[in-house]
């Protein structure tokens, strides 16, 4: 009797997820009916493949077998679907790419288009949020590659930065920046607006430290385009991507590369298991030849 991908796509999920339950949300099952496509797997092979650790579903010794095998399966199974879809409806494949705002909004737009010059029937799709959860869902296979400030961690996935950008001091427009740019110390002194979280945030605030001293800025936001806003209309500095900064609104706000300089590098990530389609890899290579 042959293996059911819809078992293994199961098992695999369950593994993943280490619970039947987040499985059956990923699939759109209820959990009754993935944990029947388990054990209707486990019967098929005459052995356990799931087992409770604690609050934890996760794979005993032969599960942990079956999941290389598994995963090979269904991404051969994914690719053989894939190559049939140019000749069902005339699709050349999907890409979904996970991102932080500043990126794109100033990134991904040229490289998306470079990448549909060469296919234009790729569907490309952007879900932007923070580090964390966009890692989260590319973890989840929800997204196949995710374009992030760097560190990123990860034991299941790859990671190659490919762009780096200075952070730059942002003040109104007319405001007197220090000769060979703000240090730390000028720069605790103002007035900031600082972008909330994220790995971004974390090197400004390391670049901002002193000692016994701790960063509380005047107003944090999640949306750097909105801090450009703020910033422009005299209600203080901020420090921000220079990506951000490329087509600055006519002049309404003064930059300066800071003193020692600052700079983040973006990456792109992938899991390691992850079926490198046309699609991905064209837009893979696109990101690579991007130099702002």
């Amino acid at each position: 009797m042959p293996l059911h991908l819809d078992q293994l796509a199961a098992f695999v999920n369950v593994a993943d997820l280490g619970s039947f339950t987040a499985a059956a949300d990923k699939e759109g099952l209820t959990q009754p009916a993935v944990s029947l496509q388990v054990k209707g797997l486990e019967q098929r092979l005459g052995v356990r493949l799931i087992e409770r650790v604690g609050r934890r579903a996760q794979p005993t010794a032969a599960g942990l077998d079956l999941l290389v095998h598994a995963r090979r399966l269904l991404q051969e199974s994914a690719a053989a679907e894939e190559a049939m879809m140019p000749y069902r409806d005339g699709a050349s494949g999907r890409v979904r790419i996970g991102s932080g705002g500043t990126a794109s909004i100033h990134l991904l737009p040229r490289a998306i288009a470079v990448a549909r010059k060469f296919m234009p029937g790729l569907e490309i799709t952007v879900r932007i949020g923070d580090a964390d959860d966009i890692l989260r869902d590319l973890e989840a296979n929800s997204l196949d590659i995710a374009v992030v400030a760097l560190p990123a961690s990860g034991r299941n996935f790859e990671i190659e930065p490919f762009y780096e950008e200075e952070l730059l001091a942002v003040a109104p427009a007319g405001s007197l920046m220090p000769e060979g740019g703000p240090d730390a110390a000028f720069m605790r002194d103002r007035t900031l607006l600082l972008y909330e979280g994220g790995n971004t945030r974390r090197a400004i605030d390391a670049w901002l430290a002193a000692p016994d001293t701790r960063i509380r800025p005047a107003m944090e936001f999640g949306s750097i385009e909105a801090i450009k806003e703020l910033v422009a209309v005299g209600l203080g500095w901020s420090i921000l991507p220079g990506l951000a900064l490329k087509r600055d609104r006519a002049g309404l706000v003064t930059t300066a590369s800071l003193n020692p300089r600052l700079t983040r590098r973006l990456g792109m990530v992938l899991r390691r298991d992850k079926h490198l389609t046309r699609g991905l890899r064209e837009m893979m290579k696109c990101l690579r030849a991007f130099k702002g």
